[in-house]
């Protein structure tokens, strides 16, 4: 089935240049196209009625001194979000260590209009869990870390807000199951943070997003009242769906404090390869065919340009090049085999694609570490890009379908708008959430690069709209993409946002000034 290594390809001559920027129109969104023209940002939090000293008793006086957080030089992993692109202070950091100190700190906070910045692990990309004016309080969850209860045959288990991804997987498979949602900052992420952004991660293809794995959730009002969602229902048509009005909403309309979570039967094994490709359009027909061949078993094809190996093998972040050749593009896949499965089934649909021409290479994992190092070919693709400089991202979905065009035009028009720029799209072929991203030219200058972002970001936004497409993906909105979302989304959508926020917060003290303003 493999065929002989082919002849490297050299990559696309670099050449040093002026930028060329473009003057930018505000138009309406119905046009498909959007501005990105700098707003002034106005002041978003709650009006405070109280001197900073007296909101630091009371916090003190609920969760006592030593789970309180006041001086700046203690404060930076809560203020030091991951791109480092939001540089406000907070008044003061609290970590509850109970539902009921978390209730208690809302109801002060909204007698006295306190803004409060719910906080997981600060592993957002958007600034959803940072200030945003300098005069909020972040209320950490990272002492509600419990597993209240696993329930294997019921398929469900029950933890807290503050437990860290990577040890809900831990406890899980303590019991021989599996929860499912693997981010790249698992390691870091909390629960209450990957249900608030509604997180996606590689295996969204066969398991679905945060809110499909969550059948439940506890959640903090503004006013302090405790919604009790947890339950484990596969059926229940008793009202609206409240825990999809919390999940998603970036800690604006409730501080979720813990969940009930799905959790599976683990597979006994993995089936995983790397395959070289031509283009997106050989990945999207090949995916197609994967899908129709493995259903359900299909657990990840995610999509890989050869500049992210490239520069991964020039900065010796791989230990070895884990592709079969040198190709234009790369395709991971992967395939689970259940208890009793049957084996090979990944080979024999790779045997089929090759002979179809779909592929023209391919490399199987034989071993744990062959996998372990093709997902980190994978998962180091967004740090790796640091490496290169300043870096211009897009986190956007379309219809899959449309994933080769997004590709090709959206690299078209930036390579148009910035000579020498280098297109680095990558991601979830699956399910048509593709990372956008641009690095800079070779030699350029990172700060007149990131001046330049707006036109960039207008041409892969319009691109998206017309395809049928949305700019944020999986990462939300945050504080970064509050006027982008004011001109792409639906006006009726946008009032019934601001109505739900209304009824819930009104006095505008949970994360003001994230997603809506």
């Amino acid at each position: 089935m493999i065929k002989p290594r082919l002849p490297a390809i050299k990559p696309l001559a670099i050449v040093n240049s002026s930028f060329l920027f473009v003057s930018l129109v505000p138009q309406a969104a119905q046009t498909g196209k959007v501005s990105l023209f700098p707003i002034p940002v106005g002041d978003y939090g709650a009006p405070m009625s109280l001197p900073t000293s007296q909101i630091v008793d009371a916090l003190t006086r609920i969760t006592g001194a030593a789970h309180l957080i006041t001086a700046p030089e203690q404060m930076g992993p809560y203020l030091n979000e991951p791109r480092k692109r939001f540089h406000q202070p907070a008044l003061a950091v609290v970590l509850p260590g109970t539902v009921a100190e978390v209730q208690a700190i809302a109801r002060f906070a909204n007698t006295s209009g306190v803004a409060l910045i719910p906080q997981g692990g600060n592993t957002g990309l958007v600034g959803a869990q940072v200030p945003l004016s300098g005069h909020e309080v972040i209320i950490s969850l990272s002492r509600l870390n419990g597993v209240r209860h696993i329930d294997v045959a019921a398929g469900t288990m029950t933890v807290e807000a503050g437990l860290i991804l990577e040890e809900a997987h831990n406890a899980a498979e303590a019991e021989g199951a599996m929860f499912p949602l693997w981010i790249a900052s698992q390691g870091s992420a909390r629960i209450g943070g990957v249900l608030s952004s509604n997180a996606g991660g590689v295996n969204v293809l066969a398991y679905g997003n945060a809110r499909e794995l969550c059948m439940g959730v506890e959640a903090v009002l503004a006013d302090g009242r405790l919604y009790n969602g947890l339950n484990s229902l596969k059926k229940d048509n008793t009202g609206y769906d409240l825990k999809d009005l919390l999940i998603g909403a970036e800690g604006t309309l409730g501080i979720i404090t813990a969940a009930t979570l799905k959790i599976f039967a683990q597979p006994e094994d993995y089936e995983t390869a790397l395959v070289s490709l031509k283009s997106p359009e050989a990945a999207l027909t090949l995916f197609q065919a994967m899908r129709e061949r493995t259903g359900a078993r299909l657990n990840a094809f995610e999509l890989i340009p050869w500049i992210g190996l490239d520069i991964q093998l020039r900065h010796n972040m791989l230990d070895a090049d884990p592709t079969a050749d040198t190709s234009p593009w790369y395709g991971l896949i992967e395939v689970s085999r259940m208890k009793g499965g049957p084996t090979g089934t990944l080979q024999a649909a790779l045997e089929t694609a090759f002979e179809q021409e779909w592929i023209t290479n391919a490399v199987l994992a034989e071993s744990l570490a062959d996998r372990a190092r093709m997902w980190a070919f994978r998962e180091q693709m967004s740090e790796c890009q640091s490496r290169e400089g300043a870096s211009i991202k897009h986190d956007v979905s379309v219809p899959i379908a449309n994933v080769p065009a997004l590709i090709v035009e959206g690299t078209q028009a930036v390579e148009n708008l910035v000579p020498g720029i280098r297109a680095v799209p990558f991601g979830h072929m699956g399910d048509g959430n593709i990372h956008f991203n641009f690095s800079q030219p070779v030699g350029a200058d990172p700060k007149t690069f990131m001046a330049g972002a707006d036109p960039v970001h207008a041409a892969i936004y319009e691109i998206v709209l017309k395809l049928g497409g949305s700019v944020s993906a999986e990462h939300g909105i945050g504080q970064l993409k509050t006027e982008l979302l004011k001109q792409v989304k639906d006006p009726v959508a946008l009032e019934m946002m601001h109505a739900i926020k209304q009824a819930l917060d009104p006095n505008n003290i949970l994360n003001p000034g994230k997603m809506l303003t």
